[in-house]
């Protein structure tokens, strides 16, 4: 008998993609189109597939066809992939701009070897046909199992008839352009993360509200420089100059002069200028003794590199500023592979000039080598230099810049640690064209995870681990882990700026000023809106004339939200009622701002006392307590009886503050999906007492906003507004049904 062939089936996600419009890209330009499409499915779509554990099926010339064993990992990477084509397609003309449609479904597929078929392929295939240029659209089964797990908005298509599909399917859009909460304005970017996360603050400028940089009253800014550590050497190593002949090759010598910091800050020693410092020099014409009076240093490293294919120049010079002579000056002729040899040289060359002493542990850290591939290195390089400039597109290239960098080298730690900080800048800012934020959280851990498997010294990881952990509200593990950081690296400004965020909300108030006391020796000239945060701390230390002088050095352009609640804050506590007013204005140009939300984001402050004190004041100020003002009487507010009687399987049928209608889906089980101006957020409702509480993961870091629900005297059932819930951003009046 003729034997029957078994075939396996199995319940996967799959995703089809094709490229809008490509027969006429082709026809237009056929070899600079496939050079496009080849280089975006190299340096992202593939790293991307494979950053969310899929598997390419097949490339069809225009198209693929990609497995994923989660529908949730299916579409995130769906999302990054559009977003992330779309930002690069910014800067090309329209006619060359690669776009993509994604279609997505989780079905029973039939595997044969390597390929998948059957019914669950061929829906995907035709979903991807609904989808507009640069969007998405899933499946509904694809959707029960993603639409409450990473913060996106959806819009529902209703049951459409595919072709050769026998039974209708649900389909639902993504909608990329709304997705990551609702309701932004501007800076409408966590203020939790503003000030509490972004391992580049040091570095590379602030975010909005709670992760401004530290510092005291800074020289050149009316104070007196804060004096070195006695007995240490204290050095800044200045940007070396590129000689080279090709463009483009200014990160190599950036990185060069990046490594030298890094390598010397990890001895204890010495005292080592922070990056931010010392680089704020390039291109200037300022005598070395000037720099280092600038910088309050004594010695000063400087040079040259010039790098023509594998060879690489570099001349080098240690100075002591005090006498303005060369303690050594060195040209060093190697070939490229021999980099790392050269770096730890010329640092044995410095710790010896300088008559220091290294410990075991940082002579093996300095001595380990970062990776045996040059062509990772090269990336890393590059990514380091990018991360400096904090805006969604520059991240977005960072990112890609580390990605290949692990992709060539997965046993790279400094290449995920760095990714590790960046994605927490994406967290930070809200950046989620880039990523979501669940996506950005989740990578963010397992990336300085990873890399301290690698590398168990690693300081930046900790100091990654440190603000995760703190959103988190594990404070004991969060402490230890900025401490780990400082520790492992003693001079890095990084690590100590993100011990002082974490003790700041731990409640450590003079402990946090301590530790910005180290950071101002460690960068004495930061970007301007590290008062912002500086500010913020000492009004949290009760000293809130020093806290506006701070604030007095930024320029009101550059002034962050944190930095304008501080104003707000200070001015109330010392009676200064116009200047606090005035505070209050520039926050209220975005009129969603309340004191209930903030109650929500701030809520990672450790100690009740110190929420207290800074919404107690806010509110001196004129913050409102909800979003656009709203006052509700206290005889029209409902009890819990009359609450639970509005929630269950109900539909909440009305409009929102600005006119626009919305309906609100309960179900019994306590999910709700709310649809409003063609967008659905989901997530979780409940009762507690006499409120009414949701959470989702695209609004307030995913953390539960519970408000009082009231009677509207003026409502009715006709005009749908008999009943008023004010949240987080807006206010909803609605009637309910059945």
């Amino acid at each position: 008998m003729e034997q029957v062939q078994h075939l396996e089936r199995k319940l996967v996600a799959i995703l089809a993609a094709d490229v809008v419009g490509y027969s006429r890209l082709m026809g237009l330009d056929e070899t600079g189109t496939l050079t496009r499409l080849k280089s975006l499915r190299r340096e992202l779509i593939e790293p991307s597939i494979e950053g969310y554990h899929g598997r390419i099926v097949k490339l069809m010339g225009d198209g693929a066809l990609v497995e994923f064993a989660s529908v949730v990992d299916a579409v995130a990477c769906a999302v990054e992939i559009q977003r992330v084509t779309t930002q690069q397609n910014l800067s090309l003309p329209e006619d060359t701009r690669i776009v993509f449609r994604i279609g997505i479904n989780l079905g029973d597929v039939i595997i044969d070897k390597d390929d998948v078929y059957g019914d669950g392929v061929n829906i995907a295939a035709r979903l991807e046909g609904l989808s507009d240029p640069g969007g998405i659209v899933i499946s509904g089964t694809a959707y029960d199992q993603a639409h409450n797990k990473l913060g996106l908005i959806f819009k529902s298509l209703g049951e459409q008839r595919l072709k050769n599909i026998p039974e209708r399917v649900r389909a639902y859009r993504v909608l990329l352009e709304q997705t990551g909460g609702a309701r932004k304005s501007r800076s409408r970017r966590w203020p939790v993360i503003g000030a509490a996360a972004l391992l580049l603050a040091l570095a590379a400028g602030i975010a909005p509200m709670l992760w401004p940089h530290v510092i005291g009253l800074l020289p050149g800014h009316g104070s007196h420089p804060v004096a070195p550590t006695p007995g240490k050497p204290s050095i800044a190593v200045l940007p070396f100059t590129d000689l080279g002949q090709k463009a483009g090759q200014d990160y190599f010598a950036e990185g060069l002069a990046d490594d030298l910091i890094t390598d010397l800050s990890k001895i204890s020693g010495l005292l080592v200028i922070a990056r931010n410092s010392a680089f704020s020099f390039k291109d200037r014409s300022l005598d070395v003794d000037e720099i280092a009076a600038q910088l309050n240093v004594r010695y000063v490293v400087e040079g040259s590199v010039r790098r023509e294919g594998d060879a690489v120049r570099i001349n080098v010079q240690l100075i002591d500023a005090k006498t303005g002579s060369n303690i050594w000056a060195e040209r060093y002729d190697r070939d490229y592979s021999r980099i790392f040899a050269l770096q730890d040289e010329v640092i044995g060359r410095i710790v010896e000039a300088l008559s220091v002493r290294l410990t075991e542990g940082e002579r093996a850290q300095i001595a380990r080598l970062p990776t045996r591939s040059l062509e990772a290195y090269d990336f890393y390089t590059r990514a380091e230099q990018k991360v400096y400039v904090v805006d969604n597109r520059s991240l977005g290239e960072t990112l890609s810049l580390y990605q290949k960098a692990i992709k060539l080298d997965p046993a790279f730690a400094d290449a995920y640690s760095g990714y590790a900080r960046a994605t927490v800048d994406v967290l930070g800012f809200d950046y989620q064209v880039l990523m979501l934020s669940a996506v950005a959280r989740q990578r963010a851990y397992e990336a300085a995870g990873r890399a301290l498997e690698l590398n168990p010294q690693s300081s930046r990881a900790y100091a990654v681990l440190g603000i995760l952990q703190m959103l988190d509200g594990e404070w004991d593990q969060a402490i230890a882990s900025v401490q780990k950081a400082v520790q492992l690296d003693p001079n890095g400004a990084e690590a100590e700026l993100n011990r002082a965020i974490v003790l700041t909300y731990a409640g450590q108030g003079p402990e946090a000023l301590a530790a910005m006391e180290r950071v101002l020796q460690l960068d004495p000239k930061p970007r301007a809106q590290v008062f912002d945060y500086y500010g913020f701390v000492l009004y949290m230390n009760r000293q809130y004339e020093k806290a506006l002088r701070a604030l007095s050095q930024v320029q009101p352009e550059e002034r962050s939200d944190l930095g304008l609640e501080t104003l707000a804050m200070a001015n109330a506590r010392l009676g200064r009622m116009a200047e606090a007013h005035d505070a209050v204005a520039a926050i209220l140009k975005n009129p969603e701002q309340n004191l209930a939300a903030y109650r929500v984001v701030y809520a990672h402050h450790r100690r009740q006392q110190d929420l207290d004190h800074r919404l107690d004041a806010l509110r001196a100020a004129g913050i409102p307590e909800r979003s656009f003002d709203f006052r509700g009487r206290e005889e029209d507010r409902l009890d819990g009886s009359l609450l639970r009687a509005l929630t269950g399987d109900r539909t909440w049928v009305g409009r929102q503050h600005n006119g626009a209608p919305f309906v609100m889906e309960l179900s019994a089980n306590g999910d709700f999906a709310l649809s409003s101006q063609s967008s659905i957020i989901t997530g979780a409702s409940s009762l507690d007492g006499n409120l009414f509480c949701t959470q989702s993961t695209a609004t307030l870091l995913g953390r539960k906003f519970c408000a009082p629900v009231y009677r509207n005297p003026q409502g009715s059932s006709e005009t749908q507004d008999e009943y008023v819930w004010p949240d987080s951003v807006t206010v909803w009046y609605f009637s309910v049904s059945q």
